[in-house]
């Protein structure tokens, strides 16, 4: 028997909510790291809960150069917009794009 479907909707339950948040949370960086090892990619998720607290995983270090820990939310959004920019600015090197 399969699984039931639920609403996709806003919990509106504070601690109902947290606790989705912390399961789901585990799961999407469990598959995160799952997909890192078995296609041999590269992979970075970035996280903020609703309190601001900031979660992610790296397969490499690089993306640990977006991040700055112990900032708040806003600071890290705003670093990840900045370098994103600049990421989207530069001429590719490979041919084919």
């Amino acid at each position: 028997m399969g699984r039931g479907k639920i609403v996709i909707r806003r919990i509106d339950n504070a601690t109902s909510r947290q606790v989705t948040f912390s399961k789901r949370r585990n799961g999407l960086l469990k598959k995160a790291k799952e997909l890192a090892i078995l296609c041999d990619s590269e992979v970075g998720l970035i996280i903020f809960s609703s309190t601001g607290k900031l979660h992610e995983f790296a397969s490499s270090r690089e993306i640990k150069n977006y991040v700055s820990p112990g900032s708040n939310r806003d600071q890290n959004m705003n670093y990840l917009s900045l370098v994103t920019s600049r990421n989207t600015q530069q001429p590719s090197l490979d041919k084919n794009n």
